[in-house]
């Protein structure tokens, strides 16, 4: 009997490793070569419909200079700017899905502000929030609440971007996919408009 035992334990330990594993992968994001996302690594942010415009970059609106929104190619061809991923856990060394992130550009402008990505106000007359540069890198809680993003599954192997930070327990957020926004020929980033499925390719 004590034997019988022992071998069931020694078949259990391993099947409970295999899942427990395979339940870690599957919380990874990965790039279109296969392997995870890795925090300060630069990635372009891709459709995955083809047809449906480029990459993405920056771009003013309203006539304004600054801050920068976040806008998608119109272009197919154009992969845009690489963007580095940030977790909110400094020590994470892979990036997971369904956790806090901030985003931003790896590139230089012209506005005395970073390339980090928040989320802008209502606006009139559209009454839309849009993804703008400018936020703050870091110092997760209420006062940087808007620069936090997710990455989520879209479909069974297809990603999305989203809005809904977790890093401020009191806080009241309105959540929502991360979607493009067009407008007088602009391909904006915000809530509430195209859907927009994502892959991350590796910048050589």
């Amino acid at each position: 009997m004590k034997f019988h035992l022992l071998s069931i334990s020694l078949l259990v330990i391993p099947l409970f490793l295999s899942l427990a594993s395979n339940a870690a992968a599957s919380d990874l994001v990965y790039d279109t070569d296969g392997h995870p996302l890795h925090p300060g690594k630069q990635y372009y942010i891709l459709p995955v419909i083809r047809g449906h415009g480029g990459g993405l970059t920056m771009m003013p609106h309203h006539n304004h200079l600054c801050p920068l929104y976040v806008a998608q190619e119109n272009m197919e061809v154009k992969s845009g700017l690489p963007l580095i991923f940030r977790p909110a856990n400094p020590k994470d060394k892979v990036v997971r899905l369904s956790t806090d992130i901030n985003i931003e550009f790896a590139a230089v402008t012209t506005c005395v502000m970073t390339t980090a990505w928040r989320l802008g106000d209502v606006e009139a007359p559209t009454n839309k929030r849009y993804v703008i540069t400018g936020g703050f890198i870091g110092n997760p809680g209420q006062e940087t609440v808007g620069n936090w993003f997710k990455i989520e599954k879209f479909g069974n192997k297809d990603y999305k971007l989203v809005f809904c930070p977790s890093v401020c327990k009191t806080c009241k957020v309105l959540c929502g996919d991360v979607e493009v926004l067009n407008e007088g020929g602009k391909r904006l980033l915000g809530l509430g408009g195209e859907s927009f499925p994502v892959m991350f390719k590796k910048k050589d």
